[in-house]
């Protein structure tokens, strides 16, 4: 087992890390490593499936899990996030604890019912994600809130919530940037957002799930994604209404469309429009005047 650590994720510090460390180590032949910079989880993962690594342990949040499972793409080698961050959807996803001493002690009890399965990734312009992936407005949080990384271990998702207010208010609502998303079947959708999933929830607040795109899994060989084709201060209070309802739906909404069963999606700037930033498993990406979505069935394997 290679147990990848992120130190600076919300939830690890070095005592803890020893014993998550000590207590996988009374039921598998484990090695620990720490990650030291953007993107070194991918690099040791690459590394576990050269030196033929049983299973690979992300511990820390969703950018941990997304850098891992880019390391494992294809390899069969099975992936198990241990949570550790802010969020940890896709741990949650998979039905893994969210207290990182019950997630590690659920691994300990895998060993005697140890059966991997094969997920679907989504992939972005060569970079595979777990669960979502944004163009747009969600995209500009993620960057906002990973510049402040003391802010985001501390307040968590009410930082999310804080600065997606004040993103949307001084942004979107003034002269957001204008996106084409268009489908496999050519039909172009303008909008102001596009959020792509590959598998359902969107995220979650707390522990409820926060449901965004329709008929959605992660072994479905298929993406889901919505556009927010525009927004102004009046569908504010009925967009929160929607994300924060288990009835009813965000695409329902006048100013939402969707775009479900996808294999492909492709999303530009509008003509005369600037470059727009992108998030994976919320991690910011970069900026992109045009970007393509789409779907690799069965690429990872996990164990939860």
């Amino acid at each position: 087992m290679l147990v990848v650590v992120n130190p600076k994720a919300t939830s690890v510090d070095g005592k803890l890390r020893r014993l998550v460390v000590a207590a996988l180590a009374s039921r598998y032949d484990v090695v620990a490593t720490d990650t030291a910079e953007r993107g070194h989880a991918t690099e040791l993962a690459r590394g576990a499936v050269r030196d033929g690594v049983d299973v690979v342990v992300a511990v820390g949040g969703d950018g941990t899990l997304n850098e891992a499972a880019n390391g494992l793409v294809g390899s069969g080698v099975p992936l198990f996030p241990l949570p550790a961050g802010s969020q940890n959807v896709y741990a949650k996803m998979l039905g893994i604890p969210a207290d990182v001493v019950d997630a590690t002690e659920h691994l300990l009890r895998l060993a005697d019912d140890w059966r991997p399965r094969r997920v679907d990734l989504g992939r972005v312009d060569g970079r595979h994600f777990a669960f979502s992936a944004g163009a747009g407005l969600d995209a500009s949080v993620v960057e906002r809130v990973d510049a402040h990384p003391e802010r985001k271990a501390r307040w968590r998702q009410w930082y999310y919530a804080e600065t997606a207010a004040a993103v949307f208010i001084r942004r979107y609502l003034v002269n957001p940037p204008r996106l084409v998303v268009t489908g496999p079947d050519g039909v172009e959708v303008h909008g102001i957002t596009a959020l792509v999933q590959n598998g359902d929830p969107y995220t979650y607040a707390g522990s409820r799930p926060v449901h965004v795109c329709t008929d959605v899994s992660l072994d479905s060989g298929t993406l889901s994604a919505a556009v927010l084709e525009r927004a102004t201060p009046l569908d504010l209070p009925t967009m929160g209404a929607r994300l924060l309802s288990q009835r009813l739906e965000v695409t329902g909404h006048a100013r939402a469309a969707s775009l479900p069963g996808l294999q492909s999606l492709h999303v530009r700037a509008a003509e005369g429009g600037e470059p727009f930033a992108v998030q994976v498993d919320g991690d910011f990406l970069g900026r992109f005047e045009q970007v393509t979505f789409d779907v690799v069935p069965g690429a990872l394997s996990v164990v939860a």
